[in-house]
């Protein structure tokens, strides 16, 4: 705990406006204590909000940084120098992308197939 940001919650009460400030800047952030006991974190709502998101990736991956390493061996290695799209490297991994463009941009679906793209 830094000593400079680590206050009691009644001190905190008569200088809640300076806080709210105060931790709008990056990285800050305030612990509250009681009777000498850090009780609760105040910090301003967008890092509150990065820290939910990575704990969310930290759930859903949580083996992140061995995931990142494979992938970085596996291109230095030319597994996936063959894959031209990002869309080709999903698939191949199990995930669908739709194609939209017909949709977005009215092509019918003949040209489509005749230029290449799938049609689903």
């Amino acid at each position: 705990m830094d000593p400079k940001t680590t206050i009691s919650i009644s001190e905190a009460r008569k200088r809640i406006f300076e806080i709210a400030e105060e931790i709008q800047k990056p990285d800050n952030y305030y612990t509250l204590t009681e009777k000498g006991r850090p009780k609760a974190v105040l910090m301003s709502a967008e890092q509150f909000d990065s820290w939910r998101e990575t704990v969310e990736v930290m759930r859903q991956f949580p083996n992140l940084d061995k995931d990142v390493k494979e992938a970085d061996e596996a291109v230095k290695s030319g597994e996936y120098k063959n894959w031209t799209t990002l869309e080709q490297l999903l698939a191949k991994e199990g995930f669908v992308v739709a194609d939209k463009t017909a949709k977005k941009y009215g092509i019918p679906a003949k040209t489509q197939a005749k230029r290449g793209k799938r049609t689903e």
